[in-house]
């Protein structure tokens, strides 16, 4: 087997085997544990801003990948053609992605300066915002070979990429699928998958636990305690 069909064939499995069974087991035997570790109380110097800047970005930029990769083809023709899908993705992805860059930068910058939170930081809570900093410049720097193509209406590696990811989500597989598409493109899909690798060792588990209860929880009655004075 190849490097090429070891890390487009069999790494996607490998990885998400590990990404579904390591949270599982993490979430049974060390609950203490399943928490961002939040350090906002430490130094909240730009916090909010660096949160929800890389929070909004990486949501958009997953949220992208699923509907843009995994919808079907005749779904997408129905409202664009494959350039305007080409383009849409083009700039939603440099607008989410620059969004999660600079609060990825601020965050991990953050982590690294700021001696009170890196007194406190675990090695892998420094070593996941780096390795997603790096990944996000990664598909940053795809835009500019995405636009070429677009530019002059090339739609091939896009469509070799879909089709990729959807072979991958139905247990069929062929790394021949993007055999020839740009090396960026590929990289950048290695540091992606390997996120998910090693995802449940780190402060990322805490995605499992959005409070989506808060939606649709009653709001709470808070009374002032009036004191009598004598």
């Amino acid at each position: 087997m190849t490097l090429h069909n070891f890390i487009f064939g069999a790494y996607p499995y490998l990885a998400g085997t590990i990404f579904i069974l390591g949270s599982w087991i993490r979430f049974d035997r060390e609950q203490y544990t399943w928490k961002a570790d939040s350090s906002q109380l430490l130094s909240n110097k730009n916090m909010r801003m660096a949160s929800n800047l890389f929070h909004v970005g990486i949501l958009g930029i997953f949220f992208g990948h699923m509907f843009g990769m995994l919808l079907p083809h005749a779904w997408w023709q129905m409202i664009a053609t494959d350039v305007q899908h080409q383009w849409i993705a083009i700039y939603a992805g440099g607008v989410f992605g620059i969004m999660c860059l600079i609060g990825a930068i601020m965050l991990f910058w953050r982590r690294i300066s700021n001696p009170r939170v890196k007194a406190v930081s675990r090695t892998r809570d420094t070593f996941i915002i780096g390795w997603l900093l790096v990944t996000v410049t990664l598909g940053l720097s795809t835009i500019f070979v995405s636009s070429g193509h677009a530019a002059h209406g090339d739609v091939s590696s896009m469509i070799a990429l879909t089709e990729w990811v959807k072979s991958v989500a139905t247990l069929s597989v062929n790394p021949n699928l993007i055999q020839d598409v740009s090396l960026i493109f590929k990289i950048h899909i290695f540091f992606g998958m390997t996120v998910f690798l090693v995802f449940p060792f780190t402060r990322l588990v805490h995605v499992w636990s959005i409070p989506l209860s808060y939606i649709t929880r009653p709001y709470q009655i808070v009374r002032t305690k009036h004191v009598r004075m004598n």
